[in-house]
């Protein structure tokens, strides 16, 4: 039996209620795009997109064909790793640290490390501040460190500056410093190419380097078990490469969900768990809400492969981590509901409602494949939502 996540990033579905704790009161990710580009999602109306509360922009279909709801984060914050960890069961109960700029005594324990001074330390957009450091990094050799409302700390470096290799080691390095009472999320390696005015990020060669979750999670317990966790994109480095039996990058949305459909055709027997950054990296904090649209429209005309490629017991989850509202003041995440759709041909498609976490999500998959998950998280496997 193969299951399948894919994590829609950044594909929110309305504030949550606390949502004006984080000044999002009013966001809504899905119905913010389409009532910019007026775009249809056929195959995503088909499922019961449109059919969850609190979706305006996308009509109701009559019969769906999915399990469909939305979920409530619990943990506080709204950022990839929180999202992605409660999926599997870990709730936080305090956010992640962020920052305006990193203290003197982080900076200068890294300048050692690295062996050289820095430029930036502040928030900013990772293609504006290479425009607007990136000539004076090339001329100095220092590296470009920035932060952003999430808890990364971001190291940028062209690559005929600072080989490849050596950002990643002095990515680990950084990771080293930044735990503790300084601890952030994620450090992230950011390298990018060309020439002053034409500067690009080689997202392919970007790497995170996450916090391990501070308990097991579903994903350990599966492989414990024996079963198979695939983990495509920047899934593995989300989770630390903790409790995967196999761990693949990606280039884009459509490369990833191509090596979804493959694992799924080779029938691992277990979990295959996908990111599509695209969304949220390159539409939502950019604030592009036609090319979102038009992102969501090309994986809504590939709707049909994956569903073509489930066996009889397989099933699939579509879900979402947080919000990007691209429509919504600055360029950060927006605290919203997450998506839930089930599919396959043992799921009835009833209404799932509102389920209080996302932690459902993980307890769900731990009940289909008789794991014996005792973690947070309650499975609507077991209900008449699903049929044996």
């Amino acid at each position: 039996m193969t299951i399948t996540v894919i994590v829609l990033d950044s594909l929110g579905l309305g504030s949550l209620p606390d949502a004006s704790i984080y000044g999002d009161t009013g966001a809504h990710t899905l119905d913010h795009i389409l009532e910019v580009a007026g775009t249809e999602l056929p195959n995503f109306t088909k499922l019961g997109l449109g059919s969850i509360e609190g979706v305006k922009k996308l009509s109701p279909a009559k019969s769906p064909l999915a399990a469909h709801g939305r979920m409530i984060e619990q943990a506080l914050g709204k950022d990839s790793i929180t999202g992605h960890w409660e999926f599997m069961g870990v709730s936080l109960e305090h956010p992640f640290k962020t920052y305006k700029s990193f203290p003197n005594e982080i900076m200068s324990s890294f300048n050692a490390a690295t062996g050289r001074d820095h430029l930036g330390n502040r928030p900013a957009s990772g293609t504006v501040i290479i425009d607007e450091l990136g000539e004076e990094h090339i001329k100095s050799g220092k590296p470009i460190v920035y932060t952003s409302a999430d808890s990364v700390f971001q190291i940028a470096a062209h690559v005929n500056i600072i080989p490849i290799e050596e950002l990643y080691r002095w990515s680990q390095k950084a990771r080293l410093l930044l735990v503790g009472e300084n601890a952030v999320a994620r450090v992230i390696a950011r390298p990018f190419d060309g020439i002053p005015g034409s500067f690009f990020r080689l997202e392919s060669a970007r790497r995170d380097y996450a916090l391990k979750p501070p308990q097991s999670t579903v994903l350990n317990c599966l492989s414990s078990a024996g079963y198979e966790v695939i983990g495509i994109g920047k899934i593995p480095d989300i989770f630390a490469n903790s409790g995967f039996t196999e761990s693949i990058s990606s280039t884009d949305n459509n490369h990833g969900l191509s090596l979804t459909l493959e694992k799924m055709q080779a029938r691992p027997n277990g979990l295959i768990f996908t990111n599509l950054v695209d969304f949220d990296s390159l539409y939502g904090h950019r604030r592009k809400p036609n090319e979102y649209a038009h992102a969501l429209a090309t994986f809504d005309q590939r709707i049909p492969e994956l569903l073509s490629s489930l066996d009889q017991e397989d099933v699939l989850f579509f879900v979402s981590d947080h919000g990007n509202d691209p429509t919504w003041p600055g360029s950060d995440h927006t605290r919203e509901y997450g998506l839930l759709l089930a599919y396959g041909p043992t799921i009835k498609p009833i209404n799932l409602g509102t389920r209080k976490s996302f932690a459902d999500l993980g307890a769900t998959i731990a009940d289909i494949l008789k794991v014996d998950w005792r973690g947070i998280g309650n499975s609507f496997h077991h209900l008449a939502q699903l049929q044996q």
